[in-house]
């Protein structure tokens, strides 16, 4: 048995799955991405909503402005009218 044999056996393996790994780089694929006209849409919403502000100051800063004053009112009989009303919607 001829050791450089081997050798020379191993060398010539080497070569080959160093040249099938470097044609496997050079041939890689191109992954593409395609977002459907609904996600599309749900991605403008969404941005949409991102933009937005979280409280409308055109309706609570009177309010709040009347509550520091001082004259801001409860109407009892308009909460006691809603009240039942929510009441009634839950039975």
């Amino acid at each position: 048995m001829r050791i450089e044999a081997y050798s020379q056996v191993q060398q010539i393996y080497k070569k080959t799955k160093i040249d099938k790994s470097q044609k496997a780089v050079s041939q890689s694929a191109s992954d593409q991405l395609q977002i459907s006209s609904m996600g599309r849409e749900y991605q403008l919403a969404k941005q949409a909503i991102a933009n937005s502000a979280d409280v409308r100051e055109e309706i609570t800063a009177p309010l709040k402005k009347s509550i520091q004053t001082g004259t801001y009112e409860v109407s009892t009989e308009k909460f006691a009218d809603k009240l039942l009303q929510k009441y009634e919607e839950m039975r």
